[in-house]
């Protein structure tokens, strides 16, 4: 916050109704003219031990000398607080700029305070273009990997304007807001420093679309869940090394999905349907999945998961868990047994993809208010479909590929990357559904 920089930009006509009319939206010759580059103004800064009281203390102090508040900032960190106040210079009858800085000096000292005041002109400099939130995950987040971030920000020509903390635990989560250059140049320079460093950094444009994304799709085996739900049908069935092999080979993009789906389908001819009650209770939810799901859900978010897995699966998923939307392939049974064939359509790599633009049409949301989340090569085309594609422990082909990665093994840790804080979750978690 400075107080010799130049003005901001007039307002908007479609600010809210000014309470000089009685609700009445106001006319552009009556609203309040920007501050003009040289009005005298006066940063007035408060630092100590946090206490209840000290902002309105503060303006209390201010009031007597009839000045306007241009912008506040505050900021407690471990029980200190640091309170910034823009104000127009005093203009009550009789008092200087002198009267205000004695009394206010005065005020702080009686409170064993610091102030600082600083004489200048105008209002801040308005932020640059090309305005960007930058989220950094750190488990933990070293002050070596901070100054990499912040300097590669530098590189690019971005400005820090604010950085904030999101979350502590389970990782550690900053935003930095960064203006002066562009989402995706930012967003390029800053995935390949992050994966030098270690730690997972996501960058999305400012604005409201990033609060009205209201759309999130994602993987399931090893995404949602901890598991290969094809590795545990073979399991029953005698089969799982043989099926954990070619699973492999097609999530590093080697084999083809389809014709290696159909592999390991095969592999279960014979195995008795019944199994799919014990399967489901195999399952293991990805920590962090229902805090996820139940946060996005709180907020209004619509929820859906694609799969190459199987719907005898993920429909059980669906129902427990309260998701929209869910699609995956089906495993085909005759006389209460599997056949070794999939009926319908096979979800695949394309598939994906055309589910979340389904999806999204079904639910009225715009593919860039989307987010995907997945971890395999067949979960490409979904991740760089959707708004934000967000790769999840994935294989390195993925994480390349993606708008970002995650590396962290908390699923609840996406809530970040949508600015959604770690108090914010909590205070969710306290109300009654």
């Amino acid at each position: 916050m400075s107080a010799s920089q130049p003005p901001q930009p007039p307002p908007s006509p479609e600010l809210p109704d000014s309470p000089r009319t009685g609700g009445e939206p106001a006319r552009d010759s009556e609203e309040s003219p920007p501050l003009v580059d040289n009005t005298p103004t006066l940063l007035v800064k408060i630092f100590g031990k946090d206490r209840p009281g000290i902002t309105a203390g503060l303006f209390d102090t201010l009031a007597a000398y009839s000045v306007d508040v241009v912008d506040i900032e505050q900021v407690v960190t471990r029980g200190r607080i640091v309170l910034c106040a823009l104000v127009t210079s005093p203009t009550a009858g009789g008092t200087t700029e002198g009267d205000l800085r004695a009394t206010v000096h005065s005020w702080a000292e009686s409170l064993k305070l610091q102030a600082e005041i600083i004489s200048g002109t105008g209002d801040n400099r308005p932020r640059g273009y090309g305005r960007s939130h930058v989220t950094v995950l750190g488990h933990p987040l070293t002050a070596e990997s901070t100054a990499s971030i912040a300097a590669t920000i530098t590189s690019t020509g971005g400005n820090i304007d604010r950085i904030f903390r999101l979350a502590k635990y389970p990782v550690t989560a900053v935003e930095f807001a960064v203006s002066g250059t562009e989402t995706a140049e930012l967003r390029t320079a800053l995935a390949t420093e992050a994966a030098e460093i270690g730690v997972d950094v996501a960058v999305v444009s400012a604005g409201l679309s990033r609060r009205a994304q209201r759309l999130v799709v994602m993987d399931v085996d090893s995404t949602l869940i901890q598991d290969e739900v094809i590795e545990l049908f073979a399991a029953h069935a005698g089969c799982e090394d043989k099926v954990a092999e070619v699973t492999e080979q097609a999530m590093r993009g080697e084999l083809d999905f389809e014709q290696s789906l159909h592999a390991r389908v095969a592999l279960l001819a014979g195995l008795d349907a019944s199994v799919v009650d014990k399967v489901r209770a195999e399952v293991r939810l990805t920590p962090g999945a229902r805090t996820l799901i139940r946060t996005l859900k709180r907020l209004g978010y619509q929820v859906g998961v694609v799969s190459g897995g199987f719907t005898q699966v993920t429909d059980d998923l669906k129902e427990r868990l309260g998701l929209d939307f869910a699609s995956a392939n089906t495993l085909e049974v005759v006389d209460g047994k599997f056949t070794g064939r999939v009926v319908g359509d096979v979800v695949d790599r394309a598939g994906k993809a055309r589910l979340l633009r389904s999806f999204a049409e079904q639910a009225g949301v715009p593919l860039a208010q989307t987010v995907a989340i997945g971890d395999g090569a067949n979960d490409l085309d979904m991740l760089n479909t959707a708004g934000l594609g967000v790769a999840f422990n994935a294989k390195p082909v993925v994480r390349e590929a993606a708008h970002t990665a995650v590396n962290v093994p908390f699923l609840d840790t996406v809530l970040y990357l949508l600015g959604i804080t770690r108090e914010e979750v909590e205070a969710a978690d306290g109300l009654v559904d």
